[in-house]
C-alpha cells in the first residue's frame, strides 16, 4: 500500500485544475431540490456526507471558508465519523447558495460518479454511487452528462491514482462491491465508458455490452414525469421539519463504503 503522506495538497490543487467542467448544461439541482426541502441532494448532509483526505482538507482550509468539519447529528452520522480512517475527515459546506465552484472537493466535482474498475483492473468508465439511485436525478438521466465533464473526470482520477495508488485500490474494491451487490439484485450495472457511450455489465460475470441511451435505468421519483409529479406533491404536503430523510451515506471514501449498503426502492 502506498503511504497516504506521499500525496500533497498541491497534488489536489492540480487535480482541481484538471476537473473544472460542469456535469451538465442543465442545473440538475433544480430537479432533486424540490424533493429535498429545497436543497440539492449532493449539497445536503441529510443525504451525502463528503469525506476528504486530510491533505485535501488542508488545501481547502487554506483556500476558502466555505468548508468546515462535519458535526454528526444522529446515530447514523456518528457511525460515519467513527469509521472514517485517520487519513480522512468528514466535512460539510455552507450549502448550494454559497457554493464556490473553484473550491469544491473532488467528491463534489465527481458526484454521483466514481471511477469504475473492471475485473481485470482497468479504469473503464464512470459508475454511480448506488445508494443514491432514488435521490439523485442525474443517475436516472446519465445521457445529460457532458463530454467535457467525462474528459475532466478521467484526467483528474488518473492523476489521483498516479499520485496515490491506494486510492486506485480503494476504488477497485468499491467497484467489486458494486458487482457483488448488483449480482445479488440480479441487476446489470449501467455505466458511462471513459471514451463516451453507455454500457452495462451483466450480473454474475455475464460480460459487458453497449446500450442505447433510452435503455439506461431510471429510479424512484425519476422513473417518469408522473412519478416525479406525485413525489413533488407529497414533498410539498410535508412540513419541512417533519420530513423523513433516508440514512445519509459517505461520499468520496470508497474504502469504508459497505458492500451491504441498503438497497433503495
Amino acid at each position: 500500500m502506498a503511504d497516504k503522506s506521499l500525496i500533497t495538497p498541491d497534488d489536489f490543487r492540480q487535480i482541481y485544475d484538471l476537473f473544472q467542467a460542469s456535469i451538465s448544461r442543465f442545473d440538475c439541482g433544480r430537479k432533486c431540490a424540490p424533493l429535498n426541502g429545497g436543497e440539492p441532494v449532493c449539497c445536503s448532509t441529510q443525504h451525502a456526507v463528503p469525506v476528504v483526505q486530510r491533505v485535501e482538507w488542508e488545501l481547502l482550509k487554506n483556500r476558502t471558508d466555505m468548508w468546515r468539519r462535519f458535526k454528526p447529528y444522529d446515530r447514523a452520522t456518528r457511525q460515519i465519523v467513527k469509521e472514517i480512517g485517520s487519513s480522512c475527515a468528514a466535512v460539510e459546506c455552507r450549502g448550494a447558495r454559497h457554493c464556490e465552484r473553484d473550491n469544491r472537493s473532488l467528491a463534489c466535482r465527481a458526484f454521483p460518479f466514481f471511477p469504475y474498475i473492471d475485473r481485470a483492473g482497468k479504469f473503464i468508465g464512470l459508475a454511480y454511487y448506488w445508494d443514491f439511485e432514488d435521490r439523485c436525478w442525474v443517475i436516472s438521466n446519465m445521457q445529460i452528462v457532458e463530454a467535457e465533464f467525462l474528459k475532466d473526470f478521467v484526467k483528474a482520477f488518473e492523476l489521483l491514482f498516479e499520485r496515490d495508488p491506494e486510492e486506485y485500490d480503494n476504488f477497485k474494491s468499491h467497484s467489486a462491491s458494486m458487482r457483488r451487490v448488483f449480482s445479488r439484485r440480479r441487476k446489470a450495472i449501467a455505466f458511462i465508458g471513459r471514451e463516451g457511450g453507455f454500457f452495462e455489465e451483466r450480473p454474475h460475470g455475464g460480460g459487458i455490452r453497449a446500450i442505447a441511451p433510452e435503455k439506461l435505468p431510471k429510479f424512484g421519483p425519476y422513473k417518469s414525469e408522473r412519478a416525479y409529479e406525485r413525489a413533488l406533491k407529497e414533498a410539498q404536503a410535508e412540513a419541512a421539519p417533519e420530513q423523513h430523510h433516508p440514512d445519509p451515506h459517505p461520499v468520496g471514501d470508497p474504502a469504508r463504503a459497505s458492500a451491504e449498503a441498503p438497497s433503495m426502492p
